[in-house]
């Protein structure tokens, strides 16, 4: 796996793919720079070597260009954040970008403008990838939030750089921290699948069945489950379409002989909101006109029990409706025993864009191994599918 570690770049221009679609404010600025201060090693270390880079990314869903989209109003925080001060041009390719590409002096930097301003970026046009490879001499993909698009700039863009291509350290972190999840990983091996659907995580659950040891199973998706079981889970969120693929989990759990834990007790809620009532219920017994809106304490103890015990963990997706205070506990008690296994020497994983934010909001985001930056690419990467961005630099 070649990574900007086995290029020397002084001299160079690096034309890097990263993922700089950041949030804004209503005054365009950046309120999460995770994903910019993510980025940072990779563009260092190139200015380091006496190189210079070329930085390229997308912003939002724009039809077309449309002003409030555009990379320009990221470029004050991206200089602040890297400490430099960062060229723009109003292009991503064409005269205007190839003339401020090559008066581009060593150890500086030029943003490109937003690339999804082309609707060739997303049909992967191959004019358009060549276009931008004119840019630079070497190819660097350092998205991985984006490396499971075959766009121009993720995948497409590659096959010019036939010698000259490699992963920045953030794409190769995540490669190795998922590896080190699914293939190289110390027992016991669990995984926490949360979130709302059992639907949207169907194919990651199957594919890491055999690689790891424990599943727990927490969130909306749980109902679907212990309904299957035979239990009463009076208006909370359920999947009555895809019970038989529930219980297709069930049966297969146990062929594999990988122990599933669902929640034992629920905080249930007489309606959706901050202000609902509440009581807590036995998971199988909750009464009509009532919903499970996070775990309850029995709950909390026996999946802590668990992550004691492991040596790797993988958590994607919250425990409840963290979002209310009133329902945050489960996912905030998760967030802790994960912290402390990992103090204990466990390898975590945390990813999937909802448990990332609860990690961050509840200060866990220190206190793990790995926070992914990559909710659908790592969905898909634990899916068992081989991402286009990072198969184009490795062919």
């Amino acid at each position: 796996m070649k990574t900007i570690n086995d290029f020397n770049f002084k001299n160079k221009k690096a034309l890097i793919r990263v993922d700089f679609n950041v949030p804004l404010n209503e005054n365009f600025e950046v309120t999460d720079t995770t994903r910019i201060e993510a980025a940072k090693p990779t563009i260092i270390k190139i200015l380091e070597d006496g190189g210079s880079a070329i930085l390229m990314s997308h912003l939002g869903r724009p039809k077309g260009v449309e002003e409030k989209f555009s990379l320009k109003h990221i470029v004050k925080s991206v200089s602040n954040i890297l400490g430099v001060h960062i060229k723009f041009v109003e292009n991503c390719v064409g005269k205007e970008a190839e003339k401020a590409a090559a008066e581009l002096q060593d150890g500086e930097i030029l943003l490109l403008e937003n690339l999804r301003f082309h609707p060739e970026e997303k049909a992967g046009d191959v004019g358009f990838a060549e276009k931008l490879s004119k840019l630079g001499d070497i190819y660097v993909n350092d998205a991985f939030g984006t490396a499971h698009r075959a766009h121009a700039s993720t995948t497409v863009v590659a096959q010019f750089f036939p010698e000259d291509k490699c992963f920045g350290l953030l794409l190769a972190k995540e490669i190795e921290s998922l590896n080190a999840v699914l293939n190289n990983s110390k027992k016991p091996v669990t995984a926490i699948i949360g979130g709302a659907k059992v639907s949207s995580k169907i194919d990651v659950i199957k594919n890491i069945m055999d690689k790891v040891d424990n599943i727990i199973i927490g969130g909306g998706m749980a109902y679907t489950f212990v309904k299957v079981k035979g239990g009463n889970i009076g208006d909370s969120i359920c999947e009555d379409d895809k019970m038989d693929v529930a219980q297709e989990i069930l049966n297969l759990a146990k062929q594999k002989n990988t122990k599933i834990h669902l929640p034992i007790d629920v905080v249930a809620a007489d309606s959706f909101s901050a202000d609902a009532k509440t009581q807590i219920c036995d998971i199988y017994d909750i009464p009509e006109g009532w919903q499970g809106l996070d775990a309850g304490p029995k709950t909390n103890i026996g999946f802590s029990y668990v992550i004691a015990i492991s040596k790797t963990i993988l958590w994607n997706g919250p425990i409840g409706v963290f979002e209310m205070k009133k329902f945050a506990k489960g996912t905030i008690e998760m967030g802790n025993a994960i912290a402390d296994a990992t103090a204990d020497g466990a390898f975590s994983l945390v990813g999937g864009g909802d448990s990332v934010a609860a990690v961050k909001q509840f200060g866990f985001a220190d206190k793990v191994s790995y926070v992914s930056t990559g909710g659908g690419a790592m969905l898909e990467m634990l899916e068992g599918k081989t991402l286009p961005g990072i198969e184009a630099i490795l062919k």
